[in-house]
């Protein structure tokens, strides 16, 4: 689960948060916070893995109270100021929401936070557990699909879409290819060709120039045999 908090001093950024947040099974709001020192007395005694933050706040300004925390959790930006967004991201903010957004867009925004929190913490969760800790929420046919990153076995690239084939489903959005790979925890996946990137742990052997995943064929491109040569070193 995400333990989250939302810091803004407008109820109804509030509402639209929690409703999009209550679609998503691994979201659990902590507090609602209506000002950056009610959100600094909370963090002082509990911790958080994610922060929605308003910049434009009375009292504490949303950039100030993120430069009191010492060790601050990741932080979504949601604003209506965009001159701020370059500050924000030298203060590594996971992600920058202007007012308004849609849930696609919140959606991914999320699925960043997701995936930077796999990066650092993957080798840390029980095989055994990974069914609700490891997967990432990808939008197919105007549904929203819950993949597992363990059962991912490779990804390609079909022009603006991209396939995400599984142990036992495929799933095609509309996201570029090298935007699905920023998602995933880059130790485990490896782009092998300019349209294909593997999970290593699923493939089966590397012939020549190409990889096979049970019955699949993954041709490998020649600007990629490097990434094939150091995962054999």
């Amino acid at each position: 689960m995400i333990k989250y908090i939302i810091v803004d001093d407008e109820h109804i950024a509030h509402d639209i948060i929690k409703d999009y947040c209550d679609l998503l099974p691994t979201m659990e709001l902590q507090k609602h916070c209506y000002d950056a020192i009610e959100a600094l007395e909370y963090l002082n005694k509990y911790q958080v893995d994610l922060i929605f933050l308003d910049l434009n706040m009375p009292k504490l300004k949303g950039f100030e109270f993120l430069k009191t925390l010492v060790s601050p959790p990741k932080v979504i930006v949601i604003t209506a100021y965009k001159e701020f967004a370059l500050e924000g991201y030298e203060l590594n903010i996971v992600d920058y929401l202007l007012k308004p957004f849609g849930f696609e867009r919140f959606l991914k925004a999320v699925n960043k936070v997701i995936g930077t929190s796999q990066k650092t913490k993957i080798q840390n969760i029980p095989k055994n557990n990974t069914e609700n800790t490891n997967s990432i929420f990808l939008r197919s046919n105007k549904k929203y699909i819950q993949v597992t990153l363990d059962a991912i076995q490779f990804i390609e690239a079909a022009g603006n879409y991209t396939k995400i084939v599984t142990t036992d489903t495929t799933v095609t959005i509309r996201e570029k290819i090298s935007d699905v790979l920023l998602l995933l925890p880059e130790n485990d996946f490896l782009q092998v060709h300019k349209s294909f990137a593997v999970t290593k742990r699923h493939i089966s052997s590397i012939e020549g120039n190409r990889i096979l995943i049970e019955d699949h064929s993954i041709p490998i491109g020649k600007m990629y045999k490097m990434n094939i040569d150091k995962l054999l070193n």
